[in-house]
């Protein structure tokens, strides 16, 4: 299965990108959905919705807090998603 995590974008260098996770920062590759929008104004503070460090879609706000919502009750019954939200630092 697949998955992906939302996460904000917090600081962009060219492509790449840190992007925080459940307050987690995550280097992430933005060369898909690119570094700035549509009137080229940089990413930071969209969301995006991360696979295996890179940046598939760009997600509304709304719809990155319930899938975060979503996986975090997820966690109580399945700890091992917790390394999904929270890196393995737990």
């Amino acid at each position: 299965m697949c998955i992906g995590i939302p996460g904000q974008i917090a600081a962009i260098d060219g492509v790449q990108a840190k992007v925080d996770v459940c307050g987690i920062k995550r280097d992430v590759d933005l060369t898909l959905v690119g570094a700035t929008d549509e009137h080229g104004q940089p990413r930071i503070g969209q969301w995006v919705l991360v696979h295996v460090g890179f940046a598939m879609s760009i997600i509304n706000e709304d719809e990155a807090r319930d899938t975060l919502a979503a996986l975090e009750n997820m966690f109580e019954v399945e700890p091992d998603v917790g390394a999904l939200l929270f890196g393995e630092e737990r």
